[in-house]
């Protein structure tokens, strides 16, 4: 079971990186120019993956086909393109259920991936400590279990010389089933392990109040902990960028706290790698305070917070008091209307001054605009997160003020 590579080496020996197809079904309920919206997200997921997009395939369909996802007749059209232009993977906005994938890949002359286990891949590769090796090690063997059968369909006419019926293909998955089963379990002990030590480590760190970075994935997390805690945490504009969780001890003006960066989320964030990341999500869980970076220049980024806060739901984090700030006002961008234009404005019509009094107006917690990039508005927002952290630590220790 080895894993594929998203690169392939050329006759000089030059890493050539692969082509891939995209393919999505438009649900009924969908706008085209959402599913557009997915699918550039889609994209973003491969190039983090070095994989370049030749192409992309859409259909619309009430919901996906329960047997090869798309109809006969467009399988068949991708099928065609990806073997006239020598594609090497196709690679589907949703997870395809076993039995999708085998009868995808009898009609594909090409590799093929669903987007949990591109993610699953990017994970991999980016995944830099001991600890997050081996949650992701674990989401993939969860993700492959109900996947083996038919990785031995080569074998299945050979019949046992003893009267078995399955014959040396079903005693090849078997075995290859036990294999994985038992590495799970493994995994599973290991992380219970690191763990316990991480258990350890929080409770030594007294009863600083702790303020946590979340929010989707690529919206500048990073970027805002290394200017608030003056540290060297690993930015970078593609998805998925940290893995591991960060903590920082930060001070202003006397009043200590303590500041963790987190693992981004995403739209259709794998059950596995929820299950998994469980622990690194303990942060989240146990922090006093969430800052809710929002990347503002996004279309649709109100649809990123929803996604973000329907996740801290699942995780048990959805009650903690949060400070949402958008960031990257410097990259917002709007279209003005022209005098004449009587049609009604639309979410590309608001103003950054609009955007600012909707938001304002509307949102039951606090929120600020900054650019983290450019350092726009952070002395404002140093004041706020200041007042709020010395608020929590008043009502901890209120005879403790020594400290501000």
């Amino acid at each position: 079971m080895t894993e594929n590579k998203s690169t392939i080496q050329t006759a000089a020996g030059v890493p050539e990186r692969e082509r891939a197809v995209l393919v999505a079904v438009v649900r009924d309920s969908q706008e085209l120019r959402q599913s557009e919206e997915y699918l550039d997200e889609l994209e973003f997921l491969a190039e983090t993956a070095d994989i370049t997009t030749v192409r992309r395939f859409s259909q619309r369909l009430p919901q996906p086909s329960s047997r090869i996802y798309v109809g006969p007749g467009k399988l068949e059209e991708i099928a065609a393109y990806c073997e006239e232009h020598a594609v090497d993977v196709a690679i589907f906005d949703d997870e395809l259920t076993p039995a999708q994938t085998r009868n995808i890949e009898r009609a594909m002359p090409c590799r093929i991936l669903d987007r949990t286990r591109l993610i699953l891949n990017i994970f991999l590769a980016r995944a830099q400590t001991a600890y997050a090796k081996t949650q992701v090690q674990l989401a993939q063997y969860e993700y492959m279990l109900p996947r083996l059968a038919g990785l031995w369909t080569h074998l299945e006419r050979q019949r046992g010389g003893t009267g078995t019926r399955g014959g040396a293909g079903e005693r090849e998955i078997e075995t290859d089933r036990r294999i994985v089963r038992n590495r799970i379990s493994k995994l599973k002990e290991d992380l219970k392990k690191i763990d316990r030590q991480m258990a350890v480590q929080r409770s030594n760190r007294g009863q600083l109040v702790r303020v946590a970075l979340v929010g989707y994935t690529n919206v500048g997390k990073s970027t805002l902990m290394n200017l608030i805690a003056k540290s060297e945490v690993f930015a970078e504009n593609k998805l998925f960028a940290t893995l591991d969780t960060t903590v920082r001890k930060v001070v202003f003006d006397n009043l200590p706290f303590l500041l963790s960066d987190t693992v981004g989320f995403i739209r259709k964030l794998p059950t596995e790698l929820i299950e998994s990341f469980k622990s690194t999500l303990d942060e989240v869980r146990e922090a006093d305070l969430l800052l809710h970076v929002v990347d503002i220049s996004h279309p649709r980024f109100e649809d990123q917070i929803a996604v973000v806060k329907q996740t801290l739901q699942e995780i048990g984090a959805g009650d903690k008091p949060v400070y949402l700030v958008f960031n990257k006002i410097d990259a917002y961008t709007w279209t003005e209307k022209a005098d004449d234009d009587l049609t009604p404005a639309t979410d590309e019509n608001r103003s950054l001054d609009d955007l600012k009094q909707s938001w304002i107006a509307k949102a039951n917690i606090p929120c600020i605009f900054l650019s983290a990039k450019r350092r726009t508005n952070i002395d404002k927002f140093r004041q706020d997160l200041y007042g709020m952290v010395r608020e929590i630590h008043a009502g901890r220790y209120p005879f403790n003020n020594f400290l501000y």
